[in-house]
C-alpha cells in the first residue's frame, strides 16, 4: 500500500492530502438529486413529460445519478489499483452496510413501513441476495474482486491494457448507447470496466492527463451537451435520459471521466471540513437509499415532493433537499464512525493478525488435503 495512503470511510486516502479528491466525492449530491426526482413519484405525474420550465428543470436536475455512481467507482479504482484489500477494509465496508440495513429495518418496522417475516429478515441480514443493479450489493462483490483485478493490471503491458479498454468500452458503451441495441449487464461487471479505466490513468500517467484546463473545458461542454440532450428528449417526448439513462451510456461515462480528470488535477488545499464530509459519502448513500421504506418515508411523507410540484417553492425545495439530506446523513455517519467503528477497530486491530493467520492455516490444510496448489 502507498505510504501516503490510509483507509478512511472505507476508501484509501492520503494522510496529509489536498482536498481535490475529497471534494469530488461529495458528488454524492448528484445521486441524491437524482433520487429526489426518480424515487419520489414525480416521474409518474401525467404532466411531467410536457415541455415546461418546471419539468425541464426537474429532468435536468435529476439527470446525473448514474454519472455520480461512475464518479464514485472511478475514485475507488484509482486508489485501490495501488493498494491492498485487507480483512479490516472489507470488514469496515460490510459492517457499515449491515449496520444501516439492520438499524433502519428495525426503525421502519416500528413505524409501520416494514413487514415482519423470516424472508424479509434474511434479506436484511444477508449482504448479497441478488446481482443485478443494486449499487450496494454489486459494489461489495466488486470490492472483493479488486485483488484479482490488481494482479491483472499490474502484470499486463500498457498496450494490453489499452486493447482491453477498447474491447470493454466498445462492448459496454458503444453498443450500449446505440439506439435499438443494448447491453444486458449487472453492475459488478460495469464497475470492473470503470476500474480498468481509472487504473490505466493511475498506472500509465500521460501529459494530457494532467491538463487541468482541457478537462475543465471538456467537463463543461459535456455537461452542456447532456442538458441539451435531456431538453431535446423532453421536447420530442422520447427517452428523456437516453444518453444518461444508465451508467454505461456514452454521456454518463464521458462526463464522469472528464470531471474525474479535472478534479484529479485541480489544486485545493487540505480542508478538514471537506475531508470529514467526504469520509461519510458512502454512509450518506446507505442511509438515504436504504430501502423502499426509506423512499416512501423520505420523499413522499417527509419532503412531499409530489405535493410541492405545483408550488412556487419547488425550485428552492429541490435545490435545498439534497444538501440537507447530505448533511443530516453525514452527521449520522460521523456519529457511527466515532461511537462504533473506531472503538471496534481499535479492539479488532489487536486481534486481526491472529484471525488472519488462523484462516490461512485452515485454508492451507484444506488445500493440502484436496490437492489444491498455491
Amino acid at each position: 500500500m502507498d505510504n501516503n495512503v490510509v483507509l478512511e470511510g472505507n476508501f484509501p486516502l492520503k494522510k496529509e492530502r489536498d482536498s481535490n479528491f475529497e471534494l469530488y466525492r461529495i458528488i454524492m449530491l448528484l445521486i441524491i438529486a437524482h433520487h429526489y426526482f426518480v424515487n419520489s413519484g414525480l416521474t409518474l405525474l401525467p404532466e411531467i413529460n410536457e415541455f415546461t420550465a418546471r419539468n425541464a428543470f426537474l429532468w435536468v436536475f435529476g439527470g446525473y445519478g448514474k454519472t455520480g455512481i461512475n464518479c464514485f467507482v472511478l475514485l475507488t479504482g484509482y486508489f485501490m489499483c495501488k493498494s491492498q484489500i485487507t480483512l479490516s477494509k472489507f470488514l469496515k465496508l460490510l459492517l457499515q452496510i449491515e449496520f444501516y440495513r439492520i438499524v433502519f429495518y428495525i426503525v421502519f418496522l416500528i413505524m409501520g413501513y416494514e413487514t415482519f417475516s423470516v424472508l424479509r429478515i434474511l434479506k436484511v441480514l444477508i449482504p448479497i441476495t441478488s446481482v443485478k443493479q443494486n449499487f450496494t450489493e454489486c459494489y461489495l462483490l466488486f470490492f472483493l474482486c479488486i485483488p484479482f483485478l490488481n494482479i491483472l493490471v499490474k502484470n499486463m503491458s500498457e498496450k494490453m491494457h489499452i486493447r482491453l479498454l477498447l474491447i470493454v468500452v466498445f462492448a459496454y458503451v458503444f453498443i450500449g448507447t446505440i439506439p435499438g441495441a443494448g447491453v444486458s449487464m449487472n453492475y459488478v461487471s460495469w464497475y470492473v470496466v470503470l476500474y480498468f479505466i481509472s487504473s490505466y490513468v493511475r498506472l500509465h500517467p500521460k501529459k494530457i492527463f494532467d491538463n487541468t484546463l482541457l478537462w475543465g473545458i471538456m467537463s463543461l461542454l459535456l455537461l452542456a451537451l447532456s442538458a441539451i440532450s435531456i431538453l431535446v428528449c423532453l421536447k420530442i417526448g422520447k427517452g428523456m435520459y437516453f444518453l444518461l439513462s444508465d451508467s454505461n451510456k456514452a454521456l454518463a461515462l464521458s462526463i464522469a471521466v472528464s470531471t474525474f480528470m479535472f478534479f484529479k488535477n485541480v489544486k485545493i488545499k487540505n480542508s478538514k471540513a471537506i475531508n470529514l464530509l467526504a469520509s461519510t459519502t458512502f454512509g450518506v448513500f446507505l442511509i438515504h437509499a436504504n430501502s423502499e421504506a426509506m423512499r416512501i418515508w423520505l420523499w413522499k411523507n417527509v419532503l412531499k415532493n409530489v405535493e410541492i410540484y405545483n408550488s412556487q417553492w419547488l425550485y428552492i425545495h429541490a435545490l435545498l433537499s439534497p444538501i440537507i439530506i447530505f448533511l443530516v446523513c453525514s452527521v449520522i455517519d460521523m456519529a457511527r464512525i466515532f461511537l462504533l467503528e473506531k472503538p471496534f477497530f481499535k479492539w479488532w486491530n489487536k486481534r486481526e493478525e491472529k484471525i488472519v493467520d488462523l484462516y490461512k492455516r485452515t485454508e492451507d490444510k484444506i488445500c493440502k488435503k484436496t490437492g489444491i496448489g498455491d
